[in-house]
């Protein structure tokens, strides 16, 4: 009875510290993948190549079973921007970039698929008219 006890104890201990853990180095991770997207935008490298400094430190130090979203990672970025606006404050030029226009992106998506669209149906139609036949023929 008092092994049940102490074992329910100790899983309650570890039921409380380790999600803290997890998500105070995420927490970290977060806050020095925005230090390095920032320094790295400020000393003039483009978008691309900062971002994917700062995705990939995200990525390696969350570890677990769980991989991080190139979402996930940008809204930590925004999130240690936001919280640490002083320190941060040459960055907040930089923040739209980590968030693409949707809108455009979707009606350059659509616009693209119309256009296939169209070279599928062109292709076909001519597929057509080059056999000639008569619906009546037998």
């Amino acid at each position: 009875m008092k092994v049940i006890k102490n074992r329910k104890l100790l899983l309650l201990v570890f039921g409380i510290f380790i999600p803290w853990t997890l998500i105070s180095s995420e927490v970290k991770a977060g806050s020095f993948g925005a230090e390095i997207f920032c320094t790295m935008r400020d000393g003039g490298n483009d978008h691309e190549s900062s971002w994917e400094a700062a995705y990939s430190y995200i990525k390696k130090q969350k570890g677990g079973i769980f991989k991080v979203s190139p979402k996930q990672a940008a809204a930590q970025i925004i999130e240690t921007v936001v919280r640490e606006r002083e320190e941060f404050s040459f960055c907040i030029e930089y923040l739209d970039n980590l968030y693409p226009n949707r809108k455009l992106k979707r009606e350059l998506e659509k616009e693209e698929k119309r256009k296939k669209l169209d070279n599928d149906m062109n292709s076909s139609n001519q597929d057509l008219s080059e056999d000639s036949f008569d619906r009546y023929s037998y």
